[in-house]
C-alpha cells in the first residue's frame, strides 16, 4: 500500500462473489492485471491499478459486490474509536497483519472504509 498523503485513500478493495469474473472484467476494461496471493482463507487477487493506489478482489459471499476503500492514518484504534463515536459501526476491530494493522468500519450513510496503519512507516 502507498502514502501519498496523511489520511489518503491508498488501496481499494472489491468484495465480489465472483472473483474470476471481476478480475477478467477489469482486466479487459482498463488493462488491471490480477496476482494471486496467498489469503489462507480464501482467494484474493491483487490488482495493478496503476502508481498512486493499490487494488484486489477478495472472494466473498456479499449480497451486493462493494468496494472498500483502505484509508492510511497513524493509529488505526484511534481511528476506529472516532469512526465509532461519529455513529460508525465496526465491523472488523483493530488487528494485525504481516505489513500492518487494518480495521473496517461502516458509515452511518451505509457505507464502509477500512482504515491502514503500516508497520515501522513501509509503504
Amino acid at each position: 500500500m502507498r502514502h501519498p498523503h496523511a489520511n489518503s485513500v491508498v488501496h481499494l478493495e472489491l468484495h465480489t462473489g465472483d472473483l474470476r469474473g471481476a478480475v477478467d472484467f477489469y482486466t479487459r476494461l482498463l488493462g488491471w492485471h490480477g496476482e494471486r496471493i496467498d489469503a489462507g482463507q480464501g482467494s484474493y487477487m491483487a490488482l495493478g491499478m496503476g502508481d498512486r493506489v493499490g487494488g484486489g478482489v477478495v472472494e466473498c459471499p456479499s449480497g451486493e459486490p462493494l468496494w472498500l476503500p483502505y484509508v492510511e492514518v497513524s493509529d488505526v484504534s484511534a481511528a476506529t474509536d472516532r469512526a465509532q463515536s461519529l455513529g460508525g459501526e465496526v465491523l472488523l476491530a483493530p488487528r494485525e497483519g504481516p505489513e500492518g494493522w487494518r480495521s473496517v468500519v461502516s458509515t452511518p450513510g451505509g457505507g464502509e472504509v477500512a482504515f491502514w496503519q503500516p508497520k515501522n512507516g513501509r509503504r
